[in-house]
């Protein structure tokens, strides 16, 4: 590997826009460890895109497991001795739609914030001592237009309605909130933090049944986290943002 090329983990990459942000980092000549829960997965992901010649390494990591994250953040010290971006791709949607708010479970909402919440949170400062190792350090937090408190309280908004994932919904306003407070700890650092909508994309997550909805295809929901991922060093931190749109928080 050159020793000048950036090292990029994406969590929750071995399927839809977290191995998608994987191929279009490493097609953009950085060295990206495409992470996830299940080694064999991820290894199996990792040799489909090194066929095509890119670089990419696969590693375990389980964003819900100290063990994992501890053995992750070792093996990346280990190989690396330090990480140049972080993409907080990982997250769950456990929700029953016909439940609302008033009637999801307890175990849903702590399910979901596991993963999505302190799952991110827990990578992340595990993480900071190698990106502070980094000359640029950049991390990236995968949120969602539904995580906008003003936007779920503007009646002109299309998310207005769009209550019935009430635990994943509050669980990507959790992130943003994270993302403003990292921001301003790490102001003097060098390291920039952002968080961002990828957009309504085709995934199994947005499945209905057989059928995948969405507007977008996966190409396209990895662009902003992409984008932000290789910001300059003039480039913003603390914001919210959906391809170059600053999004209302």
């Amino acid at each position: 590997m050159n020793a000048s090329s950036r090292i990029a983990l994406v969590t929750g990459a071995t399927r839809g826009i977290g191995l998608e942000t994987v191929r279009q980092l490493s097609q953009a000549g950085v060295h990206t460890l495409l992470a996830g829960r299940n080694r064999d997965r991820a290894v199996e992901a990792a040799l489909k895109l090194q066929a095509d010649g890119l670089p990419v390494e696969a590693i375990a990591l389980d964003v819900t497991d100290a063990a994992s994250i501890a053995a992750a953040v070792k093996t990346i010290e280990d190989r690396h001795g330090r990480l140049d971006i972080l993409v907080n791709n990982a997250g769950i949607l456990a929700d029953d739609p016909t439940r609302g708010a008033a009637g999801q479970s307890l175990e849903t909402w702590r399910t979901t914030f596991e993963t999505n919440v302190f799952g991110l949170i827990a990578t992340t400062q595990a993480l900071l001592p190698l990106l502070h190792k980094s000359k640029s350090g950049r991390i990236v937090n995968v949120s969602s237009l539904l995580g906008s408190i003003s936007e779920h309280q503007n009646p002109a908004s299309f998310i207005y309605d769009f209550k019935g994932v009430p635990a994943y919904n509050v669980s990507k306003s959790a992130v943003n909130a994270w993302t403003v407070h990292l921001a301003h700890v790490l102001k003097d650092s060098g390291i920039k933090v952002n968080t961002i909508h990828p957009g309504y994309v085709r995934t199994d997550m947005n499945k209905n049944g057989d059928e995948q909805n969405g507007e977008l295809e996966v190409a396209d929901g990895a662009k902003t986290s992409v984008r932000l991922a290789l910001i300059d060093d003039a480039g913003p931190t603390g914001g919210y943002f959906y391809l170059d749109e600053v999004l209302p928080w």
